[in-house]
């Protein structure tokens, strides 16, 4: 949870305030940063001890914590020649206002923040850079659309589109969601246009007006001006980012005309850079300070000789580096669906044509096929390397549809994201829900995930097919030889809060005109 994360962080931070004695480099003070309208933003200056005009970078803490986040890092740049100015954003702790969810506020608060650092420190105007994790991270990528001074952003664990955040394939996340909500009410103030968009966001209604909301707070409705600005942005996130999906960042970063770098991890939300937040060794923040080191001290450091895409692989810890998203994969694996045998109750990912089939479930019952837990599920990976698995045979094929391929006989280098069309027919019912889950499967039957995609059918009409076409999130994983693709279609996950309507049935099924497969990008 946001919050306790944020009380463990604040207390570990803490004592190293109370035990770390000020840098015999760099010195901070506690300072309240005025804005346009009177609202006081709690803030922490960290400045070089020497004389001297130096680069700036302004830290905006994550959603639900405190300017302390940043402690040990901010003092680390300071201590290496930066101002660094950590601030709280309006409407936490004890910063003024009420939370403007990174909205015209919001962005103005980070202009005025580097107005008062060029007055008060010994900040260079021409060397001024932005940076967050989370919440931080999505305003730092809109402020450099509305602020020309900031030639250098780090956004880690940031989004580009919060529409897809909260309405992915039409579908409403609500772990997430629910968690942004708690947090806000427990450490801040929300402003009544986010309760409101919170309430209808619960409630299904008014979608028109909450996707309004999130345009205007994502940074890629202001992509135009944020090329123009031409500022250098790192974006690093992580493959199983259950707020900030990558497939929001791949096109952002493809469409971004400036120097540029995304980096992918496994786990998920935050979680890739929480040590590095602790002061222990952290490649993405070891990437941060090597790029501000090069768009903003001007020191060489490599970086930007460097293909811009680097991928960590999931369950491996080494990297491969790409010169653009697109050269990630250099061909395709399709698998077709064939019917479902009666005898085994699942069907076959085939290379030849599967077509003029069709089998029915019972919908809105949820089976072991699940994404798991919030931040949780995938959080572990990061740290032990092992995905969210399941048991296959114990998938319900009364709830679920099963489809297997034979065994491999070579790896599947799995690169970006894999493709899913399929034709679903609502028995009983409009709006429904699908959730499909792609799996590694040995031959123990144990499925580890590789990666699950949930729409929602908002226009369906009971008894009329629809083709679902959709992009799973963007993964580096290897599928060893000897193993076998799962691929689980079922109607319900925790995740989410659309799903199918309970006892109703779902029809799949594949013709000539629109068979149902699986494409796989490949390395």
């Amino acid at each position: 949870m946001s919050w306790l994360r944020a009380i463990a962080v604040s207390a570990v931070l803490s004592l190293c305030i109370i035990a770390t004695p000020a840098s015999a480099s760099s010195s901070l003070r506690i300072v309240d940063i005025t804005t346009r309208d009177g609202v006081n933003l709690k803030s922490i200056v960290y400045t070089p001890d020497t004389p001297g005009r130096y680069p700036a970078i302004i830290f905006i803490t994550s959603w639900a914590m405190p300017n302390l986040e940043y402690f040990v890092q901010a003092q680390q740049f300071a201590d290496a020649g930066y101002v660094v100015v950590s601030y709280t954003p309006r409407g936490f702790y004890a910063s003024g206002g009420a939370i403007d969810t990174a909205g015209p506020k919001d962005i103005g608060d980070l202009t005025e923040v580097i107005n008062w650092t060029l007055v008060n420190t010994p900040a260079d105007p021409a060397r001024i850079g932005a940076a967050g994790v989370s919440y931080g991270a999505g305003m730092a990528l809109i402020g450099s659309a509305f602020d020309s001074r900031i030639r250098a952003v780090a956004a880690l664990s940031g989004w580009t589109d919060l529409t897809y955040s909260l309405f992915s394939n039409q579908t409403r996340h609500l772990q997430s969601a629910g968690l942004l909500a708690l947090s806000a009410q427990l450490t801040g103030r929300p402003s009544a246009e986010l309760q409101q968009a919170l309430s209808d966001f619960f409630a299904n209604q008014n979608v028109p007006d909450i996707i309004a909301y999130a345009q205007v707070r994502s940074a890629a409705t202001y992509l135009e001006r944020i090329n123009a600005n031409r500022p250098a942005i790192l974006m690093a996130n992580a493959y199983g980012d259950s707020f900030f999906g990558p497939n929001q960042l791949t096109d952002f970063f493809t469409r971004l005309s400036g120097p540029k770098r995304l980096e992918l991890r496994p786990g998920d939300h935050a979680i890739a850079e929480l040590t590095g937040i602790l002061g222990l060794p952290n490649d993405a923040w070891t990437s941060t300070r090597r790029w501000f080191d090069q768009y903003l001290r001007g020191v060489n450091t490599g970086i930007a000789s460097e293909n811009p895409v680097q991928l960590q692989l999931r369950g491996q810890g080494s990297y491969e580096s790409y010169p653009s998203w697109s050269t990630v994969s250099t061909s395709t694996a399709r698998y077709n669906l064939s019917d479902v045998h009666w005898w085994s109750k699942e069907g076959e990912l085939a290379a030849g044509s599967q077509t003029d089939w069709s089998a029915t479930i019972v919908a809105g019952d949820d089976t072991v096929a699940n994404g798991g837990l919030l931040m949780l599920t995938n959080g572990v990976e990061a740290i032990t390397g092992e995905p969210p698995m399941a048991w296959i045979p114990a998938v319900d094929r009364s709830n679920a549809g099963v489809w297997q391929s034979d065994w491999l006989t070579s790896p599947q280098r799995v690169r970006g994201a894999a493709h899913l069309r399929l034709t679903v027919t609502p028995g009983s019912s409009g709006q429904t829900t699908v959730i499909a889950y792609l799996y590694d499967t040995d031959w123990g039957g144990t499925g580890s995930l590789v990666t699950h995609v949930a729409v929602t059918l908002r226009d369906a009409v009971a008894g009329q097919p629809h083709t679902v076409d959709v992009d799973f999130p963007a993964t580096a994983y290897d599928v060893p030889s000897g193993h076998r693709l799962s691929l689980v279609i079922d109607t319900v996950d925790p995740l989410y809060a659309d799903k199918a309507p309970s006892f109703s049935t779902m029809k799949f099924s594949s013709s000539t005109s629109s068979p149902s497969y699986v494409s796989l990008p490949l390395k």
